[in-house]
């Protein structure tokens, strides 16, 4: 543990052990090729659409065609991993997004590029990677042994940007050479090695006990235990934040290649691979700072270095300058998303792990989408400089966030679940009978009847979060130490699903309540049937 109470981020064995693994080894070297096509493909785009129009809102929504598709689908996609296989989910969205690239190679080829049509397309490469990342990063965890998770995390985000580094230069001397539709040509090949790793690898999924949840229930239920955790609320409002406020050095980087270092393709492919650079850089730095800072110390310290970075960008003419600022930017983009990325991963149970990072996915690319597109209507008003410079004391002053919002401590709760036995049933019930009414009697001495009170304000979250509604806490005013907890169940089957999400957290928070119980005889439980003779649907 650090002196903050958090643990380490990277297990034992170090942040190479997850390679001993020969499945994500194949993928995480393919994943690598994929990146760096992403971004050489990137570059071709951004800088096609400065030679087709001057207006820079349309070069910054290029970067929003892109991330605007995570935005809106996250949720489904997140709700799609956690109830299907998600090798197969993982190869229909690349199939989805090579069909957007390959268009674009085709399109590009004949001439019948628009700036539109440049946008379309971007935006449907964007909705398959949005259906594919949460699949991705919820299936990390299936590749490695649980203790070398982090470190597995931590190795996606160094091959992202190594490619991040290494992409933008290769795209930038390919489109500098070749024009737009060679980097789309190479992006397209680039999807083929990821897609037969993925193949190969032979998924061992565990059995659920109980039937596959349908995918409307899946996204609502995700979208309640997200809505019933104060933590991950919390995280994903710092990170939409830090989105918008940062998403200016991505959505500008062409035009400050362009209009503020007067340079070309190769200049930008230069300065986009500094950043990726500091990435690197700050992905191995990661572990370090977490040791010697808490997550609301770390989140902090990075937005005002990545405010100062952008506003020296915003000065800078000198290539050299530019360069260095955005090595420190890239850094600390690095370690603030991944601070944040694990504060969800790690507040989240397995059996929502995909629509938790999912939702992470939408602030993250919701908040660089609508900064992209806001930094470029304030550069078409302001200029480039006007508008970096807003983006760097916004940034700047976002520190001050902490001061209401305060990051939870990473990984303070327990959440993997505890497999718990079905109640004893005399009554015949099928998977659809409901409506279910569950009502918990408990004896408290009147001297703690506030705390009690108080500990089931969070009981009633960790109810909710697993699927009950109409939950209430209510005290017998005829008998002042009787209380009695109530909530339903859509369904016998919601209620099993619920008891099979409870987490050793949710376990500890119950034994708390019961702990308040006095009286010879143990808490009382009663399972009722709403409707006992209209309720088998």
């Amino acid at each position: 543990m650090t002196h903050s109470g958090e643990p380490r981020t990277l297990a034992i064995g170090g942040i190479t052990a997850p390679l001993h693994v020969p499945a994500f080894r194949r993928i995480w070297l393919a994943s690598l090729l994929f990146y760096l096509g992403i971004l050489i493909q990137f570059v071709g785009a951004a800088w096609t659409m400065t030679q087709m129009t001057s207006s820079a809102n349309k070069v910054a929504l290029v970067q929003t065609a892109l991330t605007l598709p995570v935005m809106l689908i996250a949720m489904p996609a997140g709700a799609i991993a956690d109830v299907y296989d998600r090798r197969i989910v993982a190869l229909v969205a690349l199939a989805i997004a090579l069909g957007g690239a390959s268009s674009l190679t085709a399109l590009d080829w004949f001439g019948f590029t628009t700036p539109n049509l440049l946008l379309a397309l971007c935006f449907v490469i964007g909705s398959g990677m949005a259906l594919m990342t949460p699949a991705w990063q919820a299936s990390v965890s299936e590749q490695v042994p649980e203790e070398t998770v982090p470190a597995a995390f931590a190795l996606d985000g160094i091959s992202y940007n190594v490619a991040r580094c290494l992409g933008p230069t290769i795209g930038g001397i390919v489109v500098a050479g070749a024009g737009g539709v060679a980097a789309f040509a190479l992006n397209t090949l680039l999807y083929f090695p990821v897609m037969i790793a993925l193949f190969l690898w032979k998924r061992e999924a565990e059995p659920s006990r109980l039937p596959r949840e349908q995918l409307v229930r899946a996204i609502i239920s995700g979208v309640r235990y997200i809505s019933n955790s104060p933590s991950i609320k919390i995280v994903l409002t710092r990170t939409m934040t830090t989105g918008v406020l940062g998403g200016s050095i991505l959505a500008l980087m062409p035009l400050v290649a362009r209009d503020l270092l007067q340079g070309g393709a190769q200049v930008y492919g230069v300065i986009f691979g500094a950043f990726g650079f500091g990435a690197i850089v700050g992905a191995l730095c990661i572990g370090e700072l977490r040791r010697l800072m808490s997550g609301e110390a770390a989140v902090r310290a990075c937005a005002v270095c990545m405010g100062c970075a952008i506003t020296v960008i915003a000065l800078s003419r000198e290539p050299i300058l530019t360069a260095g600022a955005l090595v420190v930017a890239g850094a600390m983009w690095m370690i603030v998303f991944t601070v944040l990325m694990i504060g969800v991963k790690f507040s989240a149970p397995r059996w929502v792990a995909g629509r938790s990072l999912a939702a992470y996915q939408t602030a993250f690319s919701g908040g660089i989408a609508l900064g992209s597109w806001g930094w470029g209507r304030l550069a078409d008003a302001a200029g480039v400089e006007g508008s970096l410079l807003a983006s760097g004391v916004l940034m700047v002053a976002s520190s001050l966030i902490g001061l209401w919002l305060r990051m939870p401590p990473i990984g303070a709760r327990g959440e993997e679940t505890e497999i718990v036995g079905d109640p004893e049933v005399r009554l015949a019930l099928t998977g659809r009978s409901g409506p279910l009414v569950i009502e918990i009697e408990y004896r408290v001495a009147e001297e703690n009847a506030r705390a009690f009170h108080n500990l089931m304000q969070e009981v009633q979250l960790s109810r909710q979060r697993n699927g009950a509604y109409g939950w209430s806490i209510a005290r017998d005013i005829a008998d002042p130490e009787l209380w009695n907890e109530r909530y339903h169940c859509p369904t016998w089957l919601d209620y099993l699903r619920q008891r099979n999400r409870w987490t050793r957290s949710d376990r500890a928070l119950d034994r708390k309540a019961i702990a308040f119980h006095i009286g010879p005889d143990p808490v009382r439980i009663r399972r009722m049937l709403e409707r006992p003779f209209g309720s088998v649907r």
